[in-house]
């Protein structure tokens, strides 16, 4: 594959060359990751820059619905927008659906939105190990609100953050109390949360959902990366299109404010280390995925299950023998 044709392929729009390059990065395969690593080199000095949005919600809270009737609307503006999906995969057979683009039919025919599903192989945090890299390719291709969607399972999937300029949680209403929003893990990284369903009979059950959070909030600490107001929570429809351009003006009022105060590419460089240290540890743990590795770990296996060591000794007494 000629890295450079790619490289202009993408910075030139070319949504074949981007769905080329993403498939690239996704492949575990020794030579296709050295193209990937020299193509993220090519286009990182692109220029371009969007804002990132990491999107989390549990299960069945409408976050394709959403996503479909929020990009439209950025669309209608005449903006560009990729959605990079991710879909759970089996433990047991490690397949996905990916069905995302069929449940966001109408965006999809939108020449001015990209979608691509991801399956999220065994990568925890809801996110799939390579889509840091789909979300810079996507930025050099030239669009210019870049949304994460995670798989969505619960309180830990706080990884998108690592990635993203801005967190959106989305719940449903009459999910809790307010106890709810002080726990740690995904509330503390929220910067909206939105309550989606608000409409219909669900609208007043939406809209005390939104209050109990909003009470919430105020009791966390104030981040330094948060102007006045932040984080807030919100009632949306993503069904009847209620509240999205209001919270689209949020969004572009907490980026604005962090870029004045410097804190967004502070963010970014912070994030920039996080993945290096990332990359480290996974390249530490390929280094067990030999043939002589791969027979040690199950001699040492054998061992702890056998009762003649236990794990903490055999842990310390297989990387002690590892080759430099």
């Amino acid at each position: 594959m000629d890295i450079d044709t790619l490289a202009r392929g993408i910075v030139k729009g070319d949504r074949r060359a981007l769905a080329r390059a993403i498939t690239l990065i996704e492949s575990a395969r020794t030579d296709h990751r050295e193209q990937a690593a020299a193509l993220i080199e090519a286009l990182k000095d692109s220029g371009r820059e969007a804002v990132r949005i990491g999107l989390s919600g549990t299960p069945g809270v409408g976050k394709s619905t959403f996503i479909e009737s929020f990009g439209t609307m950025l669309t209608g503006q005449g903006l560009r927008v990729a959605v990079l999906a991710v879909d759970p995969s089996s433990a047991r057979s490690g397949g996905s659906i990916l069905g995302d683009k069929t449940r966001m039919e109408r965006l999809s025919r939108d020449p001015d939105a990209f979608i691509r599903p991801s399956p999220s192989q065994s990568h925890l945090g809801g996110v799939a190990r390579r889509t840091r890299e789909a979300v810079a390719v996507c930025e050099a291709a030239g669009f210019d609100v870049i949304v994460i969607e995670t798989v969505g399972v619960g309180q830990s999937e706080t990884v998108v953050a690592e990635m993203s300029d801005v967190f959106v949680l989305l719940l449903a209403p009459a999910g809790g109390d307010e106890l709810q929003g002080v726990k740690r893990g995904i509330m503390e990284i929220a910067d909206l949360i939105l309550v989606n369903k608000a409409d219909g009979d669900l609208k007043p059950a939406a809209q005390r959902t939104c209050n109990d959070y909003a009470g919430a909030l105020r009791l966390l600490r104030k981040r330094p990366q948060d102007p006045d107001g932040f984080p807030k929570a919100m009632t949306v429809s993503a069904l009847q299109d209620a509240g999205l351009a209001q919270a689209w003006d949020e969004i572009r009022a907490l980026v604005d404010w962090r870029r004045a105060e410097s804190h967004f590419a502070a963010r970014r460089a912070e994030q920039a280390r996080y993945w290096f240290d990332q990359e480290v540890r996974q390249a530490l743990l390929a280094r067990l995925d030999t043939p002589a590795a791969r027979a040690a770990l199950d001699d040492y296996a054998r061992r702890v299950a056998e009762g003649r060591t236990t794990p903490a000794v055999a842990a310390q007494d297989l990387l002690a023998g590892l080759p430099d």
